[in-house]
């Protein structure tokens, strides 16, 4: 009897010291900071966006208030036109709560914005993200032109696959082929989804910068690895708006 104890504490030690499975992708710094960023989609209806896009400059002030404003950027290519898409900023849930309440009281915010351009928007999406833990939201120095890839990589999470998209990102980074301004993971929308958000000089800069990127063999080599997990990826070139605080 005192073998088979002895045998069985052997054996729940090592179960409980077996190390963990954890992915620096999106644990640790994460969870621990809260901070949370909402992306928000307006699809818009023809000839209806400098309408709304000048009534939102006119009026942007009224809803910075209440948070921060990351981002606006009109849909250049990709996808859709007549599309806006913006990023707000908030502590946490309750933060985000606490807003959305304030603004169904603001009736100067609703009065000159959120009432005559009900009328100019087709549909609404939105996201709840977090910027992962290896990366920080990054400023450009100057004004260029933003591109949104959006990765659907396969069920499992950041654990199967955050090593190496984090690996592939820094790739491109790390040997100057273009500058990284974020990297979100999706909590609330399509799971398993990562937002990859770049900065270039223009569009002639992005494409020159792609096409060596395509012909190295370090990019390449990491590329190949994420690629095992991709199931689908959208680009977007974004266009940012002259009230926009990432120009």
């Amino acid at each position: 009897m005192l073998v088979l104890r002895s045998g069985l504490t052997r054996a729940l030690a090592s179960r409980t010291l077996a190390p963990q499975v954890c992915s620096p992708f999106a644990t640790g710094p994460r969870q621990y900071d809260g901070t949370l960023y909402e992306f928000r989609t307006y699809y818009l209806k023809p000839s209806k966006m400098n309408e709304f896009l000048e009534n939102f400059k006119k009026n942007v002030h009224l809803r910075t208030a209440h948070s921060e404003l990351v981002g606006y950027w009109s849909a250049e290519f990709g996808g859709r036109m007549n599309k806006v898409f913006h990023i707000w900023k908030y502590d946490h849930f309750a933060h985000r709560s606490e807003v959305r309440k304030a603004l169904a009281k603001d009736k100067e915010w609703q009065e000159k914005f959120l009432i005559p351009n009900l009328a100019l928007i087709d549909k609404q999406e939105s996201e709840i993200t977090y910027l992962v833990p290896w990366c920080k939201l990054e400023k450009p120095s100057k004004e260029g032109v933003y591109e949104l890839a959006t990765f659907q990589m396969k069920p499992g999470g950041p654990a199967l696959w955050g090593d190496a998209f984090k690996r592939a990102v820094h790739a491109h980074v790390n040997l100057g082929y273009t500058k990284l301004v974020g990297v979100f993971h999706t909590e609330y929308g399509a799971l398993n989804r990562v937002h990859v958000l770049w900065w270039n000089e223009s569009a002639d800069s992005r494409a020159a910068g792609r096409h060596k990127s395509h012909e190295d063999p370090r990019v390449v080599a990491a590329v190949r690895e994420s690629v095992n997990y991709l199931v689908s990826q959208q680009n977007m070139l974004l266009i940012p708006t002259s009230f926009s605080p990432l120009k």
